[in-house]
């Protein structure tokens, strides 16, 4: 389709309408912020004709994942403009609850995925997003807007290579407004046209007057139309000039004012209303009829907005809303028992799940054909096939994404990481986005991320490593972490069902070393609840993971010596089970905290702190933690396993606690 076709098919009137209402909106905020009665706006004056032509070039199924400067997006997918005037401007009835600013938000029912301020993070999601209307054999595509700045990311490179990998309906757009803040294009990025990043992903790579908006029209309408017929993504570079700050108060000083002058005579707006006058579309009396009317309108709309009142909350709304209601419909554990490896007890459940639910989908490195490096998907591609036992390239930040968006497209992904050590490629995507949606727009995310953590296998400071703390440290993410093959089955299997983001930790040391029963059918175990692994009276271990096995040796030692020990597995430390705790310590008086992880900041602080706080009157005892040297993992095994690791300082520790 070519240009004159686009315009031929569309209502020219109603286009510039599209077009004049975000500018409409923009002068208005720009007076706003002069008079002092708005504090922040980043402006996509100037910009607006890709915005409005891509939305307007979408069927309204398709996705759209805008940023900052892309509120055209929102007024042409008919976004009521009262609710949106109170989100831009923080006061209550807006679509955040004021938890998030201006366009930090999704909308469902508009098929709007909002962004996070980390550059280039939304790409990936827009892939799985792709998949998942591919998986359901839809035709939508999604299309995602970057800046020219943000192509430098990782995760642009790795949403580009999956969704090329994958030949997924995606649409990848750059707004190239010539500045990444303050830095020219042109000192950030080697080539002139972006769109030359697209060869190198095999996919067509185009570049488009951005402020024409019959061209980007035409050009979108083009792209989806490739993707709908199953030919994959492609890489639009839209060029434009950004005629404000990066965010009006950080001003324009840096640009050069030649650049002013020769992009205001290509003003999008001002391009378009000469066309329709020129070709008698509208005349001029119409158009400022029009601009009188739409001025009219949004002066009152936004007067009317800065009167709404602040947003109020309380505490327990606040925290209420941090996750998603969590699965309650649990098949508890019935019927025979046999005994199973801890790896195989993981690999029935993640079986079983699958067997009764077509959404779940794994994805990971090397699951397929060869199993996950550990195995626990062997067979898995016979069984379930290519479509949802999925090998994604070596893209971590790029696959956790990935997730989020078949997630936010109803399915149920299982992603593997290869070790738990590599999460820390996808820590943005998990803390940031995964873990803050459901809080700030209310989506559920159900995403399940296996890692195969832990040390005690002579793999060295890359390949051992427990960072459960960090997880449990960051608002909106469940970690779990069990010790028996019991609860890996029954504590994945609920995880999967969860609408929430969670971390689910195997230790790889008890994959192979560790037997016990496990219920043969399918059954949940809930979260927050820990398991009394072994009573006593004389002292309190409080531990989970691995350190379960050291304390439960330790606790026999202790027994021939005529002390009596109880072991608290925690099983999950987001939601933790405080409760359990303090009864225990409630009847033997003295606390010992353990965990594989280094010491300082690890998640026994916590667990001795909030008991300390709430059982003060039971301690006969100073707790005690037990932890790991501050240390990176030495890869020698006498040097882990009599310097390094925690096991080698809990006798002692117990027994001076036992002394006290």
């Amino acid at each position: 389709m070519s240009k004159t076709e686009a315009a031929a098919e569309v209502d020219l009137k109603a286009l510039f309408r599209a077009l004049l209402l975000p500018r409409t909106i923009e002068e208005k905020k720009l007076r706003l912020i002069r008079q002092g009665r708005l504090s922040k706006w980043f402006s996509g004056y100037g910009q607006e004709a890709i915005a409005v032509g891509c939305a307007w070039a979408l069927e309204p199924s398709d996705y759209v994942l805008p940023m900052h400067r892309n509120l055209g997006v929102w007024t042409t997918r008919g976004v009521p403009l009262r609710p949106l005037f109170c989100q831009l401007m923080g006061k209550e009835g807006g679509f955040t609850k004021g938890r998030d600013r201006t366009f930090h938000f999704g909308l469902p029912e508009k098929r709007i995925v909002g962004m996070i301020s980390h550059l280039a993070a939304m790409l990936p999601v827009a892939c799985g997003l792709g998949l998942s209307e591919q998986l359901k054999k839809e035709r939508n595509v999604a299309l995602a807007f970057v800046g020219d700045g943000a192509t430098r990311e990782g995760d642009f490179h790795e949403a580009l290579n999956l969704a090329a990998v994958w030949k997924l309906p995606v649409l990848f757009v750059v707004e190239n407004n010539g500045y990444g803040l303050s830095t020219p294009t042109s000192e950030a990025v080697p080539v002139e046209n972006i769109a030359e990043a697209a060869a190198g992903y095999g996919m067509p790579g185009v570049v488009v007057d951005g402020n024409d908006v019959l061209a980007v029209i035409e050009a979108v309408r083009k792209a989806a139309g490739r993707a709908r017929a199953g030919e994959g993504p492609t890489l639009l570079e839209m060029k434009t000039f950004r005629m404000r700050g990066h965010e009006e108060a950080s001003g324009t000083k840096y640009v050069p004012g030649h650049l002013f002058a020769a992009w205001a005579d290509r003003d999008p707006l001002e391009r378009f209303a000469g066309k329709l006058v020129k070709e008698g579309v509208m005349t001029a009396e119409e158009i400022e009829a029009l601009r009188a009317e739409l001025a009219k309108e949004i002066d009152e709309i936004a007067e009317w907005a800065l009167t709404q009142p602040p947003v109020h909350s309380t505490p327990e709304a606040e925290r209420a809303d941090v996750f998603a209601p969590a699965f309650t419909d649990f098949t508890p554990p019935s019927g025979p028992k046999s005994t199973r490896r801890f790896i195989d007890a993981i690999s029935d459940g993640l079986r079983q799940a699958m067997e009764r639910d077509e959404r779940i989908v794994l994805m990971g490195q090397d699951i397929a054909e060869y199993g996950g490096v550990f195995k626990v998907t062997a067979g898995f591609l016979e069984r379930f096939g290519r479509e949802r036992v999925r090998n994604t390239p070596i893209i971590e930040s790029g696959a956790v994404g990935a997730a989020m968006g078949l997630a936010l497209g109803g399915f149920k992904p299982v992603l593997e990481m290869q070790y738990a050590d590599f999460i820390t490629c996808g820590f943005n995507q998990i803390v940031n986005n995964l873990g803050t949606t459901h809080y700030r727009w209310g989506a559920p995310v159900n995403v399940t991320i296996r890692a195969p953590y832990g040390g005690y296998i002579g793999a060295g400071p890359f390949h051992s490593q427990a960072m459960e703390a960090w997880f449990a440290h960051a608002p909106g993410l469940k970690v779990v972490i069990p010790s028996t093959p019991e609860d890996a089955k029954g504590l994945l299997m609920t995880a999967i069902e969860d609408p929430n983001p969670v971390l689910f930790f195997e230790h790889k040391h008890l994959y192979r070393s560790l037997r016990g029963d496990a219920t043969e059918a399918p059954f949940h175990l809930p979260f927050g609840q820990a398991r009394l692994a072994r009573e006593g009276t004389d002292a309190t271990i409080v531990t989970y993971g691995l350190g379960v096995h050291w304390a439960l040796e330790e606790a026999a030692h202790q027994a021939e010596r005529g002390f009596s020990v109880e072991v608290v597995d925690l099983r999950t430390l987001v939601p933790w089970d405080a409760e359990t705790v303090l009864r225990s310590l409630a009847k033997t008086n003295r606390l010992l905290v353990l965990h594989e992880a280094p010491m300082t900041a690890g998640f026994g602080a916590e667990v001795a702190a909030r008991i300390t706080e709430a059982g003060f009157e039971h301690l006969d005892a100073p707790p005690v933690r037990v932890a790991a040297e501050d240390l990176p993992i030495p890869f020698s095994p006498t040097l882990e396993k009599e310097i390094y690791a925690a096991k080698v300082r809990l006798r002692p520790a117990l027994e001076r606690l036992l002394a006290y």
